[in-house]
């Protein structure tokens, strides 16, 4: 039954209606002190309304059915009909003030759903009204009983709404934030989503391009020495057979990320890191690049996301060299740790001298090309996820340089970013 009223509330105003007109029916006919029980205990008996109230109260109960589609003009209404009953029935008739009843209902409905200011100034206005008017114009003495409590009937009825319209209030706050809060959470969720995403897709990239570059390569010289050095070509192939097995392994794990909650096989963690740096050169090695590693990390080993992201730079920047800087080329690796820091630099000197025959075979370069792919971009990406800074340019005299400072404490806070770009 409360649910289907507060779905419907005009049945529900009207069924209030109804109830106060028989409660002041009541309230008119019944007396529970007889005449000879003055001082005593109740003795109930009836008394003769006055007539002029039985007129004024239907009047009134029926304005109250509309209280909460016109609150004002309800409120009204039923102040005026109260006064007329206050100034014009008989004093005979006790008590002369039922239809009050309907106007201190008015008043509460009417602070219940307006502010504070407005619920005040008709607050006053309605106590002036009913109990001013009454004290000084009606035909009882200004200190009677009834007078007296239709003003505290008023004052209760505004304090008791505006009561209700702070915890309505209070309650709608507490809705609001908790739905606020729900959203920020999701809004979380989906950024951390987008976040994962793109991480998993600078891994794919790398693993991608690095193994790709380096068995295009490879391709390139068993083609070129098929016919005249086989022993060669067959090397070249079971380089290329080691390098696409290894990315198979690498986009394994890292398609493994995205696996299905409650698959116990599949990793939680890409499996690259400093640890298989060695790994890493070899395969440029095997390609003809001339690589030389300095470590200087060996304090310790930095978090998983700081591994990886040093591994995965030294990867990009090596396929780099090997892309535009040709396989005469010269690099140079070095990871240090500094501080709070891992510093991770990659050189090159910009050879182009491709007299060796395997090279001569290879797919022409293009090292004046522009970086058409996301290499640099995404290794700027992994530095300033974790804080740090990646810079990459020219080195004076010829070649290229990527050096990137990475945090070892990947905190927000930690200061990793006010170091600035290395010189």
């Amino acid at each position: 039954m409360r649910g289907y009223l507060r779905v419907r509330p005009a049945v529900a105003d009207a069924a209030l209606a109804l109830v106060v007109l028989a409660f002041m029916l009541c309230f008119a006919v019944l007396n529970p002190y007889g005449p000879h029980a003055r001082f005593g205990p109740m003795e109930w008996n009836t008394r003769t309304p006055d007539p002029l109230s039985l007129v004024l109260m239907p009047l009134s109960a029926t304005a109250l059915a509309f209280r909460r589609r016109a609150p004002l003009p309800v409120l009204w209404i039923t102040v005026a009909l109260t006064q007329v009953e206050l100034l014009f029935s008989s004093p005979l008739s006790s008590p002369r003030s039922p239809v009050a009843m309907t106007a201190v209902l008015a008043l509460y409905t009417v602070a219940a759903r307006t502010d504070r200011p407005t619920t005040w100034r008709v607050g006053l206005l309605t106590m002036a009204a009913l109990t001013g008017v009454a004290m000084v114009a009606g035909p009882l003495a200004w200190y009677h009983q009834e007078n007296v409590g239709v003003f505290a009937w008023t004052g209760m009825a505004a304090a008791a709404g505006d009561a209700v319209r702070s915890r309505r209030a209070y309650i709608h706050a507490i809705r609001e934030r908790a739905e606020r809060a729900e959203r920020t959470r999701e809004e979380e969720a989906r950024r951390r989503v987008a976040e994962e995403r793109l991480r998993i897709a600078r891994d794919l990239h790398d693993v991608v391009a690095h193994h790709i570059a380096l068995v295009n390569v490879q391709a390139g010289v068993a083609a070129h020495l098929m016919h005249k050095r086989p022993d060669q070509a067959a090397q070249a192939l079971a380089h290329v057979r080691e390098a696409s097995r290894s990315a198979l392994d690498e986009l394994r794990a890292t398609v493994g990320l995205l696996r299905q909650s409650g698959d116990p096989t599949a990793p939680t963690e890409p499996i690259s890191g400093l640890d298989r740096l060695e790994e890493l050169v070899d395969t440029f090695r095997h390609a003809g690049l001339t690589v030389e590693v300095a470590r200087g990390d060996r304090g310790g080993k930095p978090p998983a996301a700081v591994d990886l992201a040093a591994y995965r730079i030294v990867q990009e920047a090596l396929t780099n060299v090997r892309k535009h800087a040709g396989g005469r080329a010269r690099a140079e690796v070095s990871v240090v740790r500094v501080g709070p820091h891992i510093e991770v630099t990659v050189l090159d000197d910009g050879s182009r001298d491709a007299t060796a025959t395997a090279e001569a075979a290879a797919p022409p370069e293009h090292p004046d090309r522009p970086g058409g792919g996301h290499g640099l971009l995404g290794m700027r990406e992994r530095a300033s996820a974790l804080g740090g800074v990646l810079t990459a340019g020219p080195r004076y005299g010829g070649g290229f340089r990527v050096h990137a400072i990475l945090p070892v404490d990947t905190r927000p806070g930690s200061g990793a970013g006010e170091t600035g770009e290395a010189p």
